[in-house]
């Protein structure tokens, strides 16, 4: 690769990111673009190789702040006109890219590196090393799980066991990647750090996987049979997980060092556990707010009374309902609701539902004849009729 079509890359591109992408923007696609395209995860396949190592040199550039920098200012030099080449007659003067790049460090003037500093490791700069062994740590996979719990532990909190399938280290070569009885050997290339440098003209130095042991450092003359080399194999966990009080159905919650193991002294990935709530046959939520739906009698909502209902998890408490009270009026009972992180709770919101007999004795038929007569003939649905014809005219006007 010539430094020309080095420095024409576009590694925000190759990343799927915006040229303004904060710096964990960056991480979050290199390290799902990592995932999807590692030889491990992709064996034989060529393509993914590919695009791994585009994916891991675009990173290294741009998850540093200075060589960042430096990239950005050299695609402002290059890309925005900061070189300007003899047009017209005098072809002597005139050249390309290609020209400046391959007479860069020729005689008499400074050199193309003496000009721009060194830009992503140039001549004289020596690259980022990964660890005391020569391979860097690695973060563990993040994990997810599910969980389905009742209304009442939603509320409450609960601790519930979860069983769950990691990508551990294999059990038949213990993470070696060897067939048992044999062990992997240093790469020669990258004399095990899974990374390699290569120069192109002198100038620019380009560090990316190797591509002798895939960026694993080590090479497996004769693959274990269970995990054919991987190193990785399934396993499964048992653990206890708390499940917060206040908890709502399809919440995720992120348990952070509870996932893959890392390796090489990386950190442990995170386990996320995405909660269903079972409804309740009597309540419901709002909020912070518990709610309740109460049936009362016509009696009871035209003449007052007090009223007992049920709380969630507590003795039952009595309320009043005021003469006169409307079918769907909500009372507020104070502290009979979902606990807060403060430690205070919400309220139990009780809805009014007059209950309208279905079959009636002669006894009461007469009784609420005799109401009728006493309370009068006033039609409540005449200022519904009114508010329709004058909806009606303004429309028509």
């Amino acid at each position: 690769m010539s430094t020309k079509d080095w420095l024409e890359k576009d590694y925000y591109k190759v990343l799927g990111v915006s040229s303004s992408a904060k710096p964990e923007e960056i991480k979050k696609a290199y390290r799902k673009l990592a995932r999807e395209n590692h030889p491990d995860a992709n064996p034989g396949n060529a393509e993914a190789e590919k695009r791994f190592k585009e994916v891991s040199e675009a990173n290294d550039v741009l998850s540093d702040q200075s060589k960042r920098k430096e990239y950005d200012d050299a695609r402002k030099l290059f890309g925005g006109g900061g070189f300007r080449f003899p047009r017209g007659g005098n072809t002597a003067g005139a050249g390309s890219m290609d020209d400046l790049f391959r007479n860069a460090s020729g005689g008499g003037g400074e050199s193309f590196s003496d000009l721009f500093g060194g830009l992503f490791n140039g001549a004289g700069r020596s690259s980022r090393t990964t660890s005391s062994n020569g391979r860097g740590p690695r973060r563990g996979t993040d994990i997810e799980g599910e969980v389905t719990i009742d209304f009442v532990q939603s509320v409450n909190g609960v601790t519930v066991p979860i069983q769950m399938v990691s990508d551990a280290a294999c059990s038949a070569c213990h993470g070696t990647g060897a067939k048992a009885g044999t062990v992997p050997r240093v790469c020669p290339t990258c004399q095990g750090s899974g990374m390699q440098t290569s120069t192109s003209g002198g100038v620019f130095a380009v560090t990316e996987p190797c591509t002798d042991c895939r960026g694993r450092g080590m090479i497996v003359d004769d693959p274990c049979p269970v995990c054919h080399g991987s190193g990785r194999g399934k396993s499964t966990k048992n653990m206890q997980v708390r499940i917060p009080a206040g908890v709502t159905d399809a919440q995720r919650i992120r348990l952070k060092g509870k996932g893959g193991a890392g390796e090489n002294g990386g950190a442990a990935g995170d386990l996320y556990v995405v909660v269903h709530v079972r409804p309740h046959p009597v309540f419901g939520r709002k909020g912070d707010n518990l709610t309740l739906t109460a049936p009362v009698t016509f009696n009871e909502a035209a003449l007052g009374a007090e009223i007992e209902v049920p709380t969630l998890d507590g003795p039952a408490v009595r309320i009043k309902i005021a003469a006169g009270t409307p079918n769907g009026r909500t009372l507020r009972v104070r502290g009979k609701g979902v606990a807060r992180r403060d430690g205070s709770r919400g309220d139990l919101l009780v809805t009014v539902e007059v209950v309208v007999p279905e079959q009636l004795s002669e006894q009461a038929r007469e009784a609420l004849g005799s109401y009728a007569a006493a309370a009068g003939t006033t039609d409540p649905r005449q200022a519904l009729f009114a508010k329709a014809r004058s909806a009606s005219g303004a429309g028509a006007g």
